[in-house]
């Protein structure tokens, strides 16, 4: 394991660490393990990516399984592991459709709600602490920037999708 971890450090260019990639990466996992911190350590037994899935249903209750992993950037199985805790916790009701039964749609609950309501202070919180030192035209320059990353991957990803499609016809 060390050999191939080794052989893959060797290949990347000198300078990536100090590329925007990987510390994009780490940014966003120490946002995710501090909110994660925040919540267990006011009590809540939810995660980052639970309050995320509860929100999206509050947006769009009602939607069906695939619909929200799209929403959410989820895949399949873990989202779908994602709903069985949620539906175990009361947060959400799974509800087979009556036109197709191989089809679910999701229903926010009650207290479902309550929990959001409950652990969006943490989040504010959060937001607080990442745009701390900020000024406003810095945070909507910042924005704007990560707005044009996403759209290149996006716009990358969709390149290659489409041609990898193309190959197997």
């Amino acid at each position: 394991m060390q050999l191939i971890l080794y052989y893959f450090c060797a290949m990347l260019p000198k300078d990536f660490k100090d590329s925007l990639a990987p510390n994009l990466g780490r940014t966003v996992k120490m946002m995710e393990h501090r909110v994660d911190h925040m919540l267990t350590s006011k009590g809540f037994d939810l995660t980052k990516m639970q309050f995320l899935l509860l929100h999206k249903l509050q947006e769009h209750d009602g939607v069906n399984q695939n619909d929200l992993a799209m929403f959410s950037n989820r895949n399949k199985s873990s989202l779908t592991r994602a709903i069985n805790v949620l539906e175990k916790k009361n947060y959400l009701a799974r509800i087979p459709s009556k036109e197709d039964k191989r089809v679910n749609h999701l229903f926010i609950t009650k207290a479902g709600l309550q929990i959001l309501d409950q652990t969006s202070p943490v989040f504010n919180e959060m937001s607080g602490i990442i745009q701390k030192g900020f000024k406003a035209e810095e945070l909507k320059l910042l924005i704007n920037m990560l707005k044009r990353i996403q759209a290149n991957v996006n716009e990358d990803f969709a390149t290659h999708t489409f041609i990898n499609s193309n190959k197997n016809q």
